[in-house]
């Protein structure tokens, strides 16, 4: 879902592909002169897309280089496209043990930044291990970029709550914004360039990079939608992963429908979670029934949006997705308490800012292409579903599995967007199987993960035949996020290979 799924404050959500790209041959052949590039590596400012970017890029320490690939892998003497990337190389050098490539999520999270932001925490595996993060294509500072709308565009469908409006005007209109929608990433991004912008294409991308790091084997590290990137490449090219953690892992069999169902009934979850923690606590809204008490607070702004920010108004969708946005970590449920409250006396300021955060919105008015991507991705990643009663059965279990959605509709938008999606579906949902030669993956899972239910990682896990970590805790993924725990196992695991079942608290 657009206010709900994958990756988000930083990270978040999706399904696997079960079309296995062609495994490029030894010797001589098409993809040669991607898989031998020498990749120009040099200054990362010149990535950042937004002033944040440029300041994270700024550090000497990492460096940043294009990735050129096919944009079609069935024609690799035709277009190019590139893929964006960023290094910091491991700081002890006899102790190297090669590149770890990381992918945060999403659709449409940049890989550049997770792996800028995971250099600290990441302590003595930033000493083995060079840090490769990269941008899916698409995203962020690969070219060509996805694009659908307008800043303007982006902040007028925030503020228009179309979608509480179940009367057959309302969901005819919000059919018509569907297929507007789509209409507006052929014109902005192109049809061909969409065709290629699933999974398919980015684990083939992933291979090349392999290749063109030097490294013989894989070493990965994916969180939430990059678990899907992740567990596609370990069916695809099984013998040249060296070792794979999948955190906040997602069932590849669910198919669009049963995924956003699975996750509104994870974000419930974590909502009762957060209620339990907010309610002994001074000044908090949610006294009683928690989700009456929502309810209460964000129904009114369907008529009536509150101030916000400047000139800005807080729009019941915005509420909505600032609330689920701060599910995704404990650090950030003291900002939405206090948000709550701020909505008691009709002011929406901390919620607003949360889903700015969400939508990659900054200060200026410009968004970080996130959503756009996000979009783009999973309607060619899922089989399309276009029968009206079955979207609508959807809906209503959707609203079944997450009733502190404030009495109105969940965000539908999804299932609309894709059943009229301009290009065709290049993958659908299937259950994975562990090919020959795959060496031992570890997925981690977390027990009241809003976005990637705890179920999802212990069913990934079984039909890799993978290890399981299990996390105890209300957060979306757990890998270098403050359990010393979860650290230890995971870094144990990327240095020898070796994985067993853990349970964290």
């Amino acid at each position: 879902m657009r206010r709900l799924a994958a990756v988000v404050a930083a990270a978040l959500a999706a399904t696997a592909c079960s079309a296995s790209p062609p495994s490029p041959k030894p010797g001589p052949g098409p993809l040669d002169r991607f898989t031998t590039q020498r990749l120009a590596w040099g200054a990362c400012t010149p990535y950042g897309q937004n002033d944040f970017e440029k300041q994270t890029y700024a550090d000497n320490a990492l460096e940043c280089a294009s990735l050129t690939v096919p944009l079609d892998y069935s024609k690799p003497t035709g277009e190019t496209v590139t893929v964006g990337l960023l290094r910091h190389r491991a700081t002890d050098a006899a102790k190297r043990v090669g590149a770890l490539v990381v992918d945060p999520g999403g659709p449409g999270g940049s890989g550049m930044m997770a792996a800028a932001s995971l250099v600290q925490p990441a302590g003595e595996l930033a000493k083995e291990f060079d840090l490769v993060g990269f941008d899916p294509r698409g995203v962020h500072a690969s070219r060509p970029r996805i694009t659908c709308r307008s800043d303007a565009d982006q902040d007028a469908d925030r503020a228009s709550d179309i979608e509480s409006d179940n009367s057959p005007a309302g969901v005819a209109k919000q059919l018509a914004e569907a297929k507007d929608y789509g209409a507006a990433c052929v014109g902005h991004t192109g049809a061909e360039f969409l065709e290629h912008v699933g999974t398919r294409e980015v684990v083939q991308d992933l291979d090349v990079l392999r290749a063109a790091l030097g490294e013989p084997k894989l070493t990965y590290l994916g969180y939430s939608y990059g678990t899907q990137i992740g567990s596609a490449y370990a069916e695809a090219y099984p013998t040249r992963v060296r070792a794979m953690v999948l955190d906040g892992a997602i069932d590849p069999a669910l198919d669009l429908p049963r995924a956003l169902i699975t996750q509104t009934v994870g974000f419930q979850d974590a909502f009762t979670e957060f209620a339990k923690w907010c309610a002994p606590r001074p000044g908090c809204p949610l006294q009683g029934d928690p989700t009456a008490a929502f309810q209460r607070l964000a129904r009114p702004l369907v008529a009536k949006p509150v101030p916000a920010r400047g000139a800005r108004k807080l729009s019941f969708e915005d509420a909505i997705t600032g609330t689920s946005a701060a599910l995704y970590s404990r650090q950030r449920w003291d900002y939405l308490a206090a948000g709550l409250s701020q909505l008691e006396h009709d002011q929406g300021g901390n919620l607003l800012d949360l889903a700015d955060s969400y939508y990659e919105r900054d200060r200026q008015g410009h968004y970080g292409g996130e959503i756009d991507a996000y979009f783009a991705v999973r309607c060619v990643d899922f089989a399309r579903v276009t029968d009206r009663a079955a979207i609508d059965a959807a809906h209503r279990q959707m609203l079944a599995g997450a009733p502190f959605l404030a009495g109105g509709t969940p965000d539908t938008s999804e299932l609309d967007i894709c059943s009229n999606w301009p290009v065709p579906p290049t993958s659908r949902a299937h259950r994975p199987a562990a090919p020959r030669g795959l060496p031992k993956v570890l997925v981690v899972s977390t027990t009241h993960d809003p976005a990637t239910p705890y179920q999802q990682g212990v069913d990934l896990a079984k039909d890799l035949g993978a290890a399981l970590l299990t996390f105890e805790g209300t957060q979306h993924t757990a890998f270098l996020s403050g359990s010393a725990c979860v650290d230890k196992a995971v870094g144990d695991y990327l240095r020898t290979g070796i994985a067993a079942g853990t349970r964290c608290t």
